[in-house]
């Protein structure tokens, strides 16, 4: 079905001209009438008009905004497009989503209810009718719309976004009711055991982008459903459809995954702990994806997350410069307190220093100043470089079967290329991207991660153009063990040993409080990573989730 999109006709009045003066409509307590003004002072400032008031300021009163919430609400329950749109500080694009509500959604005998508000939010309840082609079918669901002051006059309207029609809507988006085009599927687990989002909450995202990859090719037919369909904001963040209402069934193809039930459950138990938490479990020898979790269950952090990694990523770059020569696991190596390069004074925390100390000992406690330290002796493409051939990051080239950020390690200078090298700057990651690291320093060498067998589609996994040295990964793995062993990931790991390392992290966000923490490591044949988002310090947000699950076995 076609978009379309409509825009609200405005329309301007003017005073009248009265014999070359200007006259304007006079409105009082008792008053009414024609005030004319020639030249003066009142001509001097332009026309006045006597029933200007200055633009009303405060916070919004109880009685503002639900009146106003009512307003809109009654106008949309009502199918007055324009008047609800008018209630909106945007109403050309509430007029072409409100318009597409009936036309192309569907969806009629609509009842909204108010309930409580809090501040200047008011959620609601939707109800509705679905139809399509003699198929009908109740709809309903809760949403919010938030109340502002317009910034011409201060008088109370609807902040207009089209979360407000639904709560998965982005800009750009549309609902439509149709044959869905794409046939449902149905996803198994690496045993052959179905997955839902009934049992594994946070897999909404997966199974909504296993069925956009395989639905025509899975082997099932088409339903009819209510879907969002994506427009080009949400389709450059990799956002798939999403059904939200399934008017008749269509018949489910069948894919395989990687997943195993036993660490996917365990993963969405140990992120339902934590607030905005999210972490990946794989196999490094094979790349097979086991577990995937988030504690947010509308957006995929976990593979399609783009944050700083903070100190994880200096395994890539203690790769890089023990490649270099410019460090070595037992050779001597500078932590001061600060040190300054690009213009930039970077710190560690709470300002340590290591004296006298090697590079393992500032690995292990994390300590920037040791890598920032050697900026000056590199060239600003190389951690890119770095990162692209040997970790297989950053070429936007993976093909799980989902969806994925595949990382970003942008070339920079002077003090940014100096922040890169401890996972800030412009670097961005996702738990996928840095389970990956980890499973590549167990390895020996880059398996692109996947969710789904090759061999099901015969689509090619990116592969990395070389691998390290056996002389460097073996520093590597030793820097990640005396780390898991007796550095900052020491308490997390506990027990877990002998074969496994790790690394923590803390990524610090602009105006948030706590950093994101961060934390990967390897045990055995298992490598995971994992972040919660403005937790704290990795070693003690991250990574008793991380732990936990490694601590589980294959």
């Amino acid at each position: 079905m076609g978009k379309r999109r409509r825009v609200a006709e405005r329309r301007r009045t003017r005073p009248a001209v009265v014999g070359g003066m200007i006259a304007v409509v006079v409105g009082g307590a008792g008053l009414g009438g024609w005030a004319l003004f020639g030249g003066g002072a009142a001509a001097d400032d332009g026309p006045v008009d006597a029933r200007h008031k200055p633009a009303k300021t405060g916070p919004l009163t109880t009685a503002e905004v639900t009146a106003t919430a009512q307003r809109f609400l009654t106008a949309w329950q009502q199918g007055r497009v324009p008047k609800a749109a008018a209630a909106t500080d945007d109403s050309a694009a509430a007029t072409a989503l409100l318009t597409g509500w009936t036309k192309d959604a569907r969806i009629g005998e609509v009842t909204l209810t108010a309930g409580t508000r809090t501040g200047g939010t008011v959620p609601f309840d939707v109800k509705g009718m679905v139809s399509y082609k003699g198929v009908s079918k109740p709809l309903a669901y809760t949403s919010s719309l938030t109340v502002v002051r317009r910034a011409e006059d201060g008088e109370p309207i609807v902040s207009w976004r089209p979360s407000v029609v639904h709560p998965d809507l982005k800009d750009g988006d549309t609902l439509v009711t149709g044959a869905s085009g794409t046939p449902p599927v149905k996803a198994f687990d690496r045993d052959g055991g179905e997955l839902t989002t009934a049992a594994y909450p946070s897999l909404g995202p997966v199974l909504d982008g296993l069925r956009e990859k395989y639905g025509k090719t899975a082997g099932g037919t088409a339903g009819v459903e209510l879907r969002v369909v994506r427009g080009a904001a949400s389709e450059k963040a990799k956002l798939s459809d999403k059904t939200v209402l399934e008017l008749s069934k269509g018949t489910p193809g069948s894919v395989r995954t990687t997943l195993s039930a036993k660490l996917q459950a365990a993963a969405e138990k140990k992120v339902a702990e934590r607030s905005s938490a999210s972490v990946v479990v794989m196999r490094p020898s094979t790349g097979e994806i086991l577990a995937a979790a988030n504690s947010s269950k509308g957006f995929n952090v976990a593979f399609q997350g783009s944050l700083a990694p903070g100190s994880t990523m200096k395994v890539v770059t203690s790769s890089l410069l023990i490649e270099k020569g410019l460090a070595g696991a037992e050779k001597k190596h500078p932590c001061p307190k600060t040190f300054t390069y690009g213009g930039w004074k970077f710190h560690n925390d709470d300002d340590f220093e290591i004296k006298g100390g090697t590079f393992k000992a500032s690995f292990a406690r994390s300590c920037n100043t040791a890598f920032i330290s050697q900026a000056k002796k590199l060239s600003d493409s190389d951690l890119t470089r770095q990162a692209q051939e040997v970790f297989g990051l950053s070429r936007n080239d993976w093909a799980i079967g989902v969806p994925t950020f595949d990382g970003s390690v942008p070339v920079q200078s002077a003090a940014q290329m100096a922040a890169s090298l401890i996972g800030q700057g412009g670097v961005r990651m996702n738990p996928l991207n840095m389970a990956s690291v980890a499973a590549t320093v167990k390895s020996g060498s880059f398996h692109q991660p996947y969710l789904v067998a090759p061999s099901v589609d015969g689509r090619t996994l990116a592969k990395a153009s070389r691998t390290m040295s056996a002389d460097t990964l073996s520093q590597l793995r030793e820097l990640m063990r005396y780390t898991a062993a007796y550095g900052t990931a020491a308490e997390a790991m506990s027990g877990l040993g002998p074969d496994y390392g790790a690394k923590t992290g803390s990524a610090e966000v602009d105006n948030q409080k706590k950093p994101n923490g961060w934390f990967t490591a390897y045990r055995g044949d298992l490598a995971a990573a994992g972040v919660v988002q403005a937790g704290g310090h990795g070693g003690d947000t991250a990574g008793p989730i991380v732990a936990a699950l490694l601590g589980m076995g294959g």
